[in-house]
Order: structure tokens, then C-alpha cells, then sequence
């Protein structure tokens, strides 16, 4: 019994042991850790949902159409009515497509704040071009069109966003403008009636418009003209470019403004140049200017999180083999205090990231971790290069995270060749180690 007992202390005084568990300790604390992520998450989606509350009093993202003709007619139709052929009279309406457009915008991003909580937002001064070619000969079989109820069609995909009385002019002739309901987009429009004058030239008409708009994070443009061009400028250094189509663009980092230009042919998007009725999804077609916020402080909390195994891992670590060539034996609770510190670190993070931003927030908690582990460890070892190492080691280690990441295309493979090299190094520190006593 004793010779048991005896083997039993020895066991679980043996380098096996403890590696085991360092190990399960290690596992442990990844639970705190889903936890903390799960908190990250949590703020994030906080924060989308202040940024929606801020954008709708403001002003959503805008989608602008460049002005269509919409002529409503009316085609007569056979239909079987009480076992009765009678005459029905169908209303439609046929869209036109400009032959040619152009669009200027200027945009004046803005930040918005809502407690802790920012949206970027924009004012913009547009102006649009363009014309209609003749269409006086234009027949629908079986239908009658009626011009002299046609008018123009400007789509904003959000009314509340115009900012003052929109300009708008055919032939010269400025035109009062209505809200009107869902267009060829799913927004909805400005209405400009017509007079027969400009719809019976036989050479078409031409249109211009200047207006105000605002809206928030974005705006798009959809190309309906057989010719579209579009330029845009603003004050912002990280443009994104969305949709179907690339621009040629220039960015000027220093003097934090961007321009950049379409210039969409007929054959290059499918939109056809009129159709009848409301059948043809032309949203997909759109391209526009992501006004990006480079530093999401949320993104990146989360990915410092994920590293958080690696951390405990590599600390335990240098605790183990400090144990082990020190022969200073330290107490499971011990590891898992420090443990704790690490997981905390992200707890840290992420608190005063809201407050001040990732990069000084960052230093902060990574020094108050830092400090708070080796004057812990110093404490346990009562050796001053054993802390020198475990501090040197904290240090390279917050300080290799940071870069990871700050680098997003070459975060995995600084992080794979880093990890690898972490790993050379435990397999050179341990070749020497009695694993078996």
C-alpha cells in the first residue's frame, strides 16, 4: 500500500504530470475565451445596429438612376369574358432609355457620432446630363401611347436625402419636380412632367440637373444610358469600389482625396434601351463608392482574440521550462492565475478600443498584462533572469501579434513563419529535457 502511495506522489511530481496539466489548464481557459469573443461579437453587432439608428435619420445609402422617359399607353386585347369575347382595354407604361449620360458627383464625407458609436456619412453635389433622341415615330401594336401624360423619371433610391429644390431643365425649360412612387428601382423617384413640345422634336431633347443629396456609407449608380459616364471626387483616402463595373480612379494619400471615372457602353451592362412595364432587375448593374473605414477596432479584437490558445500556450510554456531547469516548482493555480491575466488582456482590449481607438488601446492593455504577469512572476521565481526571459518573451510576443495584425494580406504567412520559428525554438529549449523522469 505504502509502494503505491509512494507511486502515486512520485507521479504526480514527475515533468508528465504537470505537462498534462499545463495542457488541460490551457483547454480550460479557451472557455473564458469563446466567452470574450462571444462579447466582441455582441459590441459589434451593438454597434451596426447605432450606425442603421444613425443612417436612417440622416440618410441611407443612395442608388441614383439618370432621368428616364415614361410614356403611358394603352393596348386593346380579346378576352373570354362570361363565355363572351369582349374588347379590354390593358394601361402600361413604356420606359425610355437615354442615349447618352453623364454624371458628376462631388462627395463631402462626414462622421456622425451617436454615443461611443460613429457613422460615416456624406453630402455630395451632383450634376446630370444627357438626352433622348427622337422618338415621334415610335408605335406599339394594338396600343395607343400617350404622350401628353409622359414625364421624366429621376430615381433616389432615399427622397429624405435631397437637400434643397432639385434644378432641373429640358431644352433649357426648368421643370417642378413631384415625389413619385417606385420607378425602375426599387427606391423611389422624382417626377418631371413633359409638354408636347419637347416630345414631338424630332431631334429629341436634352436634360440637365443639378442637385443636393446626401445619404450615408455608400452610393451607387446605374448605368441606363446607351452611353453612361460617371466622375466622382471626395475628401476620403480608402475608397472602395463596388458593383459590376471598375473605374479608373487616382488616390492621393497626402492630400486625402480620391477621383475616379466610369464609362459604361450599351453592350457592356444588360439593360435594354426601353421596355414595357416594370420586368427588368437593372439593380444589378450598378457600381458605385464605398467610402471604407480603414480601422474597424471590432475586426481586429477579433482577430487578436483568436491568437488568445497561442498566447496561453507559449507563456505556459516558458513557465514550464523555467520550472523545469529552475527546479522551482509552481502550483497549477498559479498557472491558471496567469492564465486568467492573459484572457484579460482581450477584455482590456476591447473596453478602451471604444474609447480611444485600437492602437493605444493596445499598448495600454498589452503593458498593463505585461506588468501584471512578470511582477507576479517575479514573485514566484525570486530570480531576476528567469523574469528577464518570461518578459522579454510577453513582449516579443504582444508585439508580433500587433504587426500580424496590421499586415492583412501578409497576416498568415507572418503568423505561419512566426508560429514555426516559436516552435523551432521550444524544440531546440527541450532537447535536453528527461521527459521520463
Amino acid at each position: 500500500m505504502e509502494i503505491v502511495e509512494q507511486k502515486k506522489e512520485k507521479f504526480t511530481q514527475s515533468l508528465t504530470f504537470k505537462a498534462i496539466t499545463v495542457v488541460a489548464l490551457t483547454l480550460l481557459l479557451l472557455i473564458p475565451n469563446a466567452m470574450i469573443q462571444g462579447l466582441i461579437s455582441e459590441r459589434q453587432q451593438r454597434s451596426r445596429e447605432t450606425i442603421n439608428q444613425i443612417n436612417e435619420k440622416w440618410s441611407l445609402a443612395q442608388t441614383l438612376c439618370p432621368p428616364v422617359l415614361v410614356v403611358p399607353y394603352t393596348t386593346t386585347v380579346k378576352e373570354k369574358i362570361d363565355d363572351k369575347m369582349q374588347i379590354v382595354t390593358q394601361s402600361h407604361k413604356l420606359y425610355i432609355m437615354p442615349e447618352n449620360a453623364e454624371i458628376t458627383a462631388q462627395i463631402l464625407p462626414e462622421e456622425r457620432h451617436l454615443s461611443i458609436y460613429k457613422s460615416i456619412v456624406y453630402k455630395s453635389d451632383m450634376h446630370i446630363s444627357g438626352n433622348f433622341v427622337a422618338f415621334n415615330n415610335l408605335q406599339i401594336e394594338n396600343s395607343v401611347l400617350h404622350f401628353d401624360k409622359a414625364y421624366i423619371s429621376l430615381e433616389i433610391s432615399d427622397l429624405r436625402g435631397i437637400m434643397q429644390e432639385i434644378d432641373f431643365t429640358i431644352n433649357g425649360k426648368k421643370l417642378l419636380a413631384k415625389a413619385g412612387a417606385r420607378g425602375v428601382i426599387k427606391g423611389k423617384s422624382m417626377i418631371f412632367a413633359l409638354d408636347e413640345t419637347a416630345l414631338n422634336s424630332a431631334l429629341g431633347f436634352s436634360f440637365d440637373c443639378t442637385l443636393k443629396l446626401k445619404g450615408s456609407n455608400s452610393i451607387y449608380f446605374i448605368p441606363v444610358a446607351k452611353n453612361t459616364k460617371v466622375s466622382v471626387s471626395g475628401n476620403w483616402t480608402a475608397p472602395g469600389f463596388i458593383g459590376n463595373f471598375l473605374p479608373e480612379y487616382k488616390i492621393d494619400e497626402k492630400a486625402e482625396n480620391f477621383s475616379a471615372e466610369w464609362n459604361i457602353l450599351s453592350f457592356n451592362r444588360s439593360i435594354p434601351e426601353k421596355w414595357s412595364d416594370i420586368n427588368h432587375d437593372i439593380e444589378q448593374n450598378s457600381f458605385g463608392v464605398d467610402l471604407v473605414q480603414t480601422i474597424d477596432h471590432y475586426q481586429q479584437n477579433m482577430r487578436s482574440a483568436k491568437y488568445a490558445l497561442m498566447f496561453i500556450a507559449l507563456t505556459f510554456v516558458v513557465f514550464f521550462f523555467i520550472e523545469t531547469i529552475t527546479k522551482r516548482r509552481i502550483h497549477p493555480v498559479q498557472y491558471l492565475l496567469v492564465g486568467i491575466a492573459l484572457i484579460l488582456f482581450y477584455s482590456l482590449l476591447l473596453s478602451i478600443s471604444e474609447q480611444i481607438g485600437f492602437a493605444l488601446a493596445y499598448l495600454i492593455a498589452s503593458a498593463a498584462t505585461i506588468s501584471l504577469i512578470v511582477i507576479y512572476a517575479a514573485e514566484i521565481f525570486k530570480l531576476k533572469k528567469a523574469t528577464f526571459i518570461l518578459a522579454t518573451t510577453l513582449a516579443t510576443l504582444y508585439t508580433f501579434l500587433y504587426v500580424v495584425l496590421q499586415l492583412e494580406d501578409l497576416a498568415l504567412l507572418i503568423g505561419s513563419l512566426g508560429l514555426f520559428l516559436i516552435l523551432g525554438i521550444i524544440m531546440f529549449i527541450s532537447r535536453k529535457v528527461q521527459w521520463y523522469k
